[in-house]
């Protein structure tokens, strides 16, 4: 470790070398960016943080009257506008904040990589990176909205995946939101995350494969008409123009199918297999009790009959059913009220002959990997900014585009 100090101090003295080379000196005048005239005024040090050690770099400093504001050319070359952290300590810092709790990144940049920051600066650095990385996605859903953006390669089969998960928030998030609790004050806002990936076939057993590498993710705290924009664009991105099938997948949200039907029309619509087992399974408790060998008797038949699409035969048991409980009755409704509702998305027994998932593991597993286990940890709290910042964050990097948003700010 003394050693690796030692190495990075002499990597550091010979960077600062190698950057006071230039010291960004573009003449007596350049332009200020405003039109106007920027008159040089002198050189001005700063200390940045690298991913070898801190370095003092010397810049030429220039004002202009009009403006009353100077500028220091130097500073956009090398990236460090605003900031006293290069762009390779910035992007460590990124990569820690999106993965685990600020603190807890900060101690691993110390004990991984000896750059040492505040815990305050890993939130702040990796926020507004994560920022920085939905203002290039928003200009991609215009690009892609324009026509700028066209994927022309053939996709055999592509599905869109949609849920939402709650994080928790600051108490002024959530002021005069319901919430489920006895208080009846909301702690969460739902944040809405998709995945779009592609199947070209099935394996040996006839069961669909996922195209490895092939799955994208976006989410965020927002209005389901914006979530919209956002999962199509990203299909658009993908290649849903090419698709010779759409398939979306989700629970039984009814804002789910609403975006299905506003920017899938003609996709085949499938609720997750198991979200919708599930139900049978808590109506069942309801019915007869928790643990009873009536409910397991009761579910296991009716989740038999839904595993061939016979949602018919499901109802048909449900209508059977005479509780005495109002309470009972009411739930009976409802899971009734699902099951019609849903009924042309149960067909599961059509669809697997298809070679299609009926399952939402994928964004189920996205939603835990990219929201539960950093915005969900014990003591959590978010405003809708930082939560959003952090899940641009952790899109990015699962969907493999880290790389391209940082070749893209050093072009």
């Amino acid at each position: 470790m003394a050693l690796r100090h030692s190495m990075h101090q002499l990597g550091g003295a010979i960077l600062e070398k190698l950057l006071d080379a230039d010291s960004g000196h573009q003449g007596s005048r350049i332009p200020c960016g405003q039109g106007h005239a920027a008159e040089f005024v002198d050189y001005r040090s700063k200390e940045v943080v690298t991913v070898l050690s801190k370095i003092r770099v010397s810049r030429a400093y220039y004002h202009c009257a009009i403006c009353k504001a100077g500028t220091l050319p130097k500073d956009s070359d090398l990236d460090i506008v605003s900031t006293s952290f290069s762009p390779g300590v910035r992007r460590l810092m990124a990569r820690v904040g999106g993965k685990e709790a600020f603190d807890e990144g900060r101690r691993d940049l110390e004990a991984l990589a000896g750059i040492f920051v505040k815990t305050k600066e890993v939130e702040r650095v990796s926020e507004t990176i994560g920022a920085e990385i939905e203002a290039v996605a928003r200009r991609e859903r215009k690009a892609v909205l324009s026509g700028k953006i066209v994927q022309i390669k053939p996709v055999p089969r592509m599905y869109v995946a949609v849920d939402g998960t709650g994080v928790p928030m600051v108490p002024h998030e959530t002021e005069g939101r319901k919430g489920k609790d006895e208080t009846g004050r909301a702690k969460t806002r739902e944040a809405k995350l998709g995945a779009v990936f592609t199947q070209v076939g099935v394996n040996a057993e006839g069961r669909p494969v996922r195209d490895e590498g092939a799955t994208t993710y976006v989410g965020a705290i927002e209005t389901a008409e914006e979530f919209g924009q956002r999962i199509f664009t990203e299909a658009i991105r993908r290649g849903a123009r090419s698709s010779k099938q759409m398939v979306v997948l989700g629970d039984g949200a009814p804002w789910i199918w609403n975006i299905a039907s506003e920017h899938f029309p003609g996709a085949v619509e499938i609720v997750d297999l198991y979200h919708a087992r599930e139900h049978l399974s808590e109506l069942a408790k309801v019915i007869y009790g928790p643990g009873s060998k009536m409910a397991k008797q009761w579910a296991d038949a009716r989740i038999e009959e839904l595993d061939i699409g016979d949602v018919e035969a499901v109802l048909a048991a449900m209508a059977r059913l005479r509780p005495g409980n109002d309470a009972v009755k009411d739930e009976i409704r409802r899971a009734a009220g699902y099951f019609q509702t849903n009924a042309g998305r149960m067909r599961y027994q059509e669809f697997r002959s298809q070679g299609l998932f009926v399952g939402s593991g994928v964004i189920e597993a996205g939603c835990k990997t990219i929201a539960g286990r950093r915005l969900k940890q014990s003591g959590m709290r978010w405003t809708v900014k930082g939560a959003n910042a952090i899940l641009a964050l952790r899109c990015c990097e699962l969907s493999g585009r880290t790389e391209q948003y940082w070749e893209h700010r050093a072009a």
